[in-house]
């Protein structure tokens, strides 16, 4: 209950611009959470979803790995699809390439979604608290040169220290955003990171499947050239 108190009391005294301040943490923190358990769930299905294809690519069994993307909902089944109804059909590289390219742009910005938001709230809560303080400093300063004389020193000392408060909330607002954004822009990194790493093994699987090395020549076989010398 006297948590609850210190609380009112604190956003009381504060000034408005608490309340946007709060505002914005709540919506900040309320995108980092769902961040999170976004880019977690897609990492757990990727990796999951790779090493089940891995045994069907080696194998050249495209039906198989078609079967597997479809079924999926993580995002390397988005990328891979592409490739994998692509390379059944043409099994050129470059068509390939260009399919899994084309899923990249799809995918990429569902990944980076709304992490940005974090960084400019994180800037816009500073702005506000700053604002707040020095909205705050000036009613302290007009309200100190109609007081009493006697009364000014404390006066002052305790507008001052309750228009602190403004930057102390806008400081805190904008450090706590900033982690998280740093936080969620490495694991947004390292998630794109590991599509295109799959991308590439799967384009190389392809490519090593088109490749059929020439049959070196059996022993005892004499080659054309040698046979029409020996004629001669």
């Amino acid at each position: 209950m006297h948590f609850m108190n210190s609380v009112v009391n604190f956003f009381r005294d504060g000034g408005v611009f608490l309340y946007p301040l709060a505002l914005i943490f709540v919506v900040g923190v309320a995108i980092a959470i769902e961040r999170f358990v976004y880019l977690t769930r897609e990492t757990v299905r990727n990796r999951g979803l790779w090493e089940a294809l891995v045994p069907a690519l080696s194998a050249g069994n495209f039906k198989q790995a078609l079967a597997l993307t479809q079924d999926s909902k993580a995002s390397i089944a988005t990328i891979l699809n592409y490739g994998v109804a692509r390379a059944a059909s043409a099994r050129r590289r470059d068509d390939v390439e260009k399919a899994m390219d084309e899923s990249l742009l799809e995918v990429i910005p569902r990944i980076e979604k709304r992490t940005h938001f974090l960084s400019s709230l994180a800037n816009v809560g500073l702005l506000i608290g700053l604002l707040g303080t020095i909205t705050g400093l000036i009613e302290a300063f007009s309200a100190v040169a109609t007081a009493n004389p006697a009364d000014k020193a404390s006066l002052l000392a305790a507008s001052i220290s309750v228009a602190m408060n403004n930057t102390a909330s806008g400081l805190a607002v904008a450090i706590t955003l900033l982690l998280s954004h740093m936080f969620l822009e490495a694991k947004t990194t390292s998630l794109i990171d590991s599509l295109e790493i799959a991308s590439v093994k799967f384009l190389n699987s392809i490519t090593e499947r088109q490749v059929d090395p020439a049959p070196a020549p059996q022993a005892g076989v004499p080659r054309p050239g040698a046979a029409v010398r020996g004629a001669t």
